[in-house]
């Protein structure tokens, strides 16, 4: 258990998960939440860039969609934080702690190439707006150890041939992920937007790659969180995903 009782909060999360969070940080939120409803697989070896809690890790093998899971955490306290959550839930044996630098990784960390990695990574460019965050908060919502070209690099380098990589991200940098995926020679293969509201734009997107891919990119109709801008009441889709850990394949 942490020992600054005073920064810290634990609540009861999806699939039963307890999770133990750090109020000065950044907490489980819809992204997480999408990423791991979205990343098609079962029971295979995974990779996560940037952990933070290790909630989407958690939810990862709780869902049996890996059976082992090597995070990288670049930050102490959340490196820590992510082993501390994995043996909470009576997952330690399953997750392998990474305190390291993405931008340094190579496959000899994960004994080998993996069949999925996985990422929610910084979304903000260094130095960009104002700001107004924790440490914390600023590199994990900031580009500060690596932007998404070094992410798209660091999974190529841990990807066996025909494997996937999942990321969660901004429409509005769509273009950057695209173009450095492709330079990893990770194919983009299925692309979902995810809008808050039928009346707004969108807020993230879901992306599906495939290392060494043919060019077929599939883009799903968009999913709507909401049902009416007041945002009172989630739609069927969104139901669906909190009830199942997956998205409805008919539709998706």
């Amino acid at each position: 258990m942490p020992t600054d009782n005073e920064n810290i909060r634990i609540d009861k999360v999806n699939d039963n998960i307890s999770l133990i969070q750090r109020k000065s940080g950044l907490t489980f939120g819809t992204d997480a939440l999408l990423l791991a409803s979205f990343i098609n697989s079962k029971s295979c070896i995974c990779a996560e860039l940037g952990s933070g809690t290790g909630i989407i890790s958690l939810l990862m093998l709780t869902r049996n969609k890996a059976s082992k899971i090597y995070a990288y955490e670049i930050q102490k306290e959340y490196a820590k934080l992510t082993l501390e959550n994995a043996e909470l839930n009576g997952l330690k044996d399953r997750i392998s702690v990474i305190e390291k630098d993405v931008r340094a990784a190579t496959a000899t960390d994960t004994d080998g190439e993996v069949d999925v990695v996985f990422t929610n990574p910084p979304y903000m460019r260094k130095g960009s707006g104002i700001n107004n965050f924790s440490d914390e908060k600023n590199i994990a919502r900031r580009e500060v150890f690596g932007d998404i070209e070094d992410f798209c690099k660091a999974a190529a380098k841990l990807l066996k041939y025909g494997g996937k990589f999942y990321c969660v991200y901004r429409p509005q940098r769509l273009g950057e992920l695209i173009h450095s995926m492709t330079e990893s020679k990770i194919e983009p293969k299925r692309l979902t937007l995810i809008y808050p509201d039928s009346d707004s734009e969108p807020s993230l997107v879901l992306m599906e790659g495939k290392y060494g891919g043919g060019k077929n990119l599939t883009i799903t109709r968009p999913l709507v969180i909401y049902n009416s801008p007041e945002h009172k009441e989630y739609t069927d889709d969104l139901k669906y995903i909190y009830d199942n850990g997956v998205f409805p394949k008919e539709r998706f």
